[in-house]
């Protein structure tokens, strides 16, 4: 049983430090079981990027963890997301979710304490240098004053940005207006030219496209309103981002 405990996953990428535990690029679909016995119940700090993550249903495991990256994984959902009343800091940059507004109200009712999240680089997040033919930086205004009026009030940074008390205002008379109507998948096959479809897969410029009853029109790549030295909130996918956004005088 301890040999298995063992093969379960590949030790030696397995890094320990003052009560962290970084695990990346393993290509590994859930979390190793074997790992709760190496890294301890007591963990502060876990990071699993790059991996090939779908479930996290594992992380129920390390009671006291404040700290949890899963950067660029194969998250479509936030499901297997357990109760997490510790956690402080919850970083999801660059995986599948579509639907942000599920996955805003799954950290919502599982991270009561939360400081930061970070959902850039998902096909549901309007930041427009992820989407930059279907988003503009109203687009994500919007979404932080939604994202910000959702999640708890213990919230001090929105992915790159702190969350200021003129947001918080904007957040609380407005934020629940802000939310942006996105097509979801059968409503595009629907509307959208079949031309535009591959192999079930739509471009990213459907992903944040938003309803009208006016007659569908395709717009140029090239035509979008977003000016690309504004943006303040690029996710470049190159590391791990995580808290690393913030410093930890910040906290």
């Amino acid at each position: 049983m301890a040999g298995h405990s063992q093969q379960d996953f590949n030790r030696s990428a397995l890094t320990l430090d003052s009560g962290r535990a970084w695990y990346t690029g393993q290509r590994t679909e859930k979390i190793p079981n074997g790992l709760i016995r190496v890294i301890g119940h007591d963990c502060l700090g876990l990071d699993l990027s790059y991996n090939e993550l779908s479930t996290i249903s594992g992380i129920k495991d390390f009671e006291q963890l404040q700290e949890l990256i899963l950067d660029n994984n194969k998250l479509d959902n936030l499901k297997t997301l357990p109760h997490m009343p510790t956690l402080t800091t919850l970083s999801l940059n660059n995986n599948k979710i579509f639907n942000i507004d599920k996955a805003l109200d799954k950290i919502r009712e599982c991270c009561p304490n939360v400081e930061y999240v970070s959902l850039l680089g998902n096909p549901g997040c309007p930041d427009q240098l992820t989407n930059p033919t279907s988003t503009d930086e109203d687009d994500y205004e919007r979404y932080r004053l939604y994202a910000i009026h959702i999640l708890p009030p213990s919230l001090r940074f929105l992915d790159s940005r702190r969350v200021t008390q003129q947001e918080r205002s904007n957040a609380n008379t407005r934020g629940r207006y802000s939310k942006t109507i996105k097509l979801i998948p059968e409503l595009i096959r629907k509307y959208v030219p079949s031309s535009t479809q591959t192999n079930n897969e739509f471009d990213d410029i459907y992903f944040n496209i938003h309803y009208t009853p006016l007659p569908s029109s395709v717009r140029n790549p090239q035509d979008h309103k977003g000016v690309y030295g504004k943006c303040k909130y690029r996710y470049s996918g190159k590391n791990s981002e995580g808290n690393r956004f913030i410093s930890n005088n910040d906290l």
